[in-house]
Formats: C-alpha cells, sequence, structure tokens
C-alpha cells in the first residue's frame, strides 16, 4: 500500500532554519553515534506524534478529504518526469469507500459497497468489477492493487491500523521541525526503512491529521518520490449511502479488467 514523518539525538527540536541545509545534514548523518540514524532509533517523541496521528484517523468512523498526488518516474535516458492529479475520497468504515482520481490519461472512479470493488473509466466510458476477499476496507484496497495496479491516495493511511503498516519496516525516525503545508502548521516529521524512506507532515492541534506524505524508493534509480497533499479534511461528512452503490452509467462497456499504468492512470491499450 501507499506509505504517505524529525528531532535531534537529544530529543530536543531541530530549529527551521534556512541555513540548516545539505552541509548540516550531512554532518548529522556521518556522526556514528548518532541516534536518529542508527539502527532501530525511532524518537519518542517522534513515535508519540506518529502515535497520536495514527489513532485519530483509526478512531474516525467515516471522514473525507481531497487529494492532490506527484508521482515520479525516472525513464529510460535517467531523466526524472512528475504526473500529477487530483481527486477526493469519502470513507465509512469499516467497508465503504468512494474514490475519485483524474489524472493526464483518465477520470476514474472506485467504490467499495463492502462486497464488491468497481472500477469506472470514465474517459473510456468502462468499467469492472472484482469482488472483494473481506467485507473490510482494507482487503478492498488490497484487492483493487493487485488486480489492477491502482492504488487509493495515501493507502497506508486508511488502514484500519494505519501505526502498524506505517511503522512496518521502519529503522529510524525522528523530527525535523514545524512547517506549513496549504497555511496549516504542521509537526514534520521523516522515518527511515529497508527500500524505502518517507516524510509526514501532521497538523498541529486537536485533530492531528495528515497534511502531506512523501515516500522516496531509495534503491531505484533517481530515487523517485510519490507525493499526495490533502486538503479539505472533513471527520463527520454528511454522507448519502448511495454514493457506495456504483451504477453503470449509459453506455457504459463492462470489461474484465482494467490495468494502471506506472502513473496510475489507464488508456485505451490497457483496458483488456
Amino acid at each position: 500500500m501507499l506509505n504517505t514523518m524529525l528531532c535531534s539525538g537529544s530529543g530536543r527540536k531541530i530549529p527551521h532554519r534556512a541555513s540548516f541545509g545539505l552541509a548540516a545534514a550531512t554532518i548529522l548523518l556521518m556522526l556514528p553515534c548518532s541516534q536518529a540514524w542508527s539502527d532501530n532509533a525511532v524518537e519518542p517523541d517522534a513515535d508519540t506524534m506518529l502515535r497520536a496521528m495514527t489513532t485519530s484517523l483509526a478512531g474516525l468512523k467515516s471522514f473525507s478529504f481531497d487529494y492532490d498526488v506527484d508521482d515520479e518516474i525516472v525513464n529510460n535516458t535517467g531523466q526524472k518526469i512528475q504526473f500529477s492529479a487530483s481527486g477526493s475520497a469519502t470513507i465509512a468504515r469499516p467497508g465503504k469507500l468512494f474514490i475519485t482520481r483524474k489524472g493526464p490519461y483518465a477520470d476514474a472512479e472506485i467504490t467499495f459497497d463492502g462486497k464488491a470493488v468497481s472500477v469506472y473509466g470514465k474517459t473510456l466510458n468502462v468499467y469492472a468489477q472484482i469482488a472483494s476477499p473481506g467485507p473490510t476496507i482494507d482487503e478492498a484496497v488490497e484487492e483493487v492493487r493487485m488486480a489492477t495496479g491502482l492504488d487509493a491516495a495515501g493507502a497506508d493511511l486508511l488502514s484500519a491500523d494505519p501505526y502498524a503498516v506505517l511503522t512496518s519496516d521502519v529503522r529510524a525516525g525522528s523530527i525535523v521541525g514545524e512547517a506549513y503545508i496549504a497555511g496549516i502548521k504542521c509537526d514534520h516529521l521523516a522515518f527511515r526503512g529497508e527500500a524505502v524512506d518517507w516524510q509526514i507532515w501532521i497538523e498541529q492541534g486537536e485533530r492531528r491529521l495528515p497534511m502531506k506524505y512523501v515516500i522516496t524508493t531509495k534503491w531505484v534509480t533517481g530515487a523517485p518520490e510519490y507525493t499526495v497533499r490533502f486538503a479539505n479534511w472533513n471527520v463527520a461528512p454528511q454522507i448519502d449511502a448511495n454514493m457506495f452503490q456504483f451504477t453503470p452509467p449509459d453506455g457504459a462497456k463492462k470489461i474484465d479488467s482494467i490495468v494502471a499504468d506506472a502513473i496510475g492512470d489507464m488508456s485505451v491499450e490497457e483496458v483488456q
């Protein structure tokens, strides 16, 4: 699933300064006794902030948000290209979701009613339906990924237990400091794993919701990044239950499968 949060070794926050750049970061990384980047060194304050955010998310019975995604690929000449998409998500636990995604080549919707997942491509006016192996959102999201390659924005954060998912491969973590995302003051955390590093920006205040999530795939050439920015969180939305029931639009063609490309969109060649 999508995985989409840092402090000094003494537990003190590192102040955000323009001068704290590459040179300072390099010195910190070279210190052999640095707790921040030693194996299995997640600073307590960073862990506390992450737990607060994941507890807040896991406790929501229903919620909605808008999102923007930037997905990088590295082409065969070594050039890094970034593709962007936008959408929205409405979640009703334990087993209903409605997600939209509009990207360079597709305008898609994913609907889960607790029994089956429906993937609809508006641009092509085609849809496919997949029986979910279980009644929860976790199982539906995983089934969509396995069957199509499509993924929900920040899928790790939508899990019933986001803390367990996010920390499954974490070796180190720390607090970077404070930052602003879309004008909202956030705590900026960063974590390191075997295959990926990731960062998360968490809204300060009572809600403790994620505002930005970045995953860096370290061992792929060019270290491409996946970034999702969240906006317009609603933790008590008025939900029309019909939105989770997929009804094929007029003229829509049912197909056996919909396969996503490298940037999570669909094209005519990729519909089978």
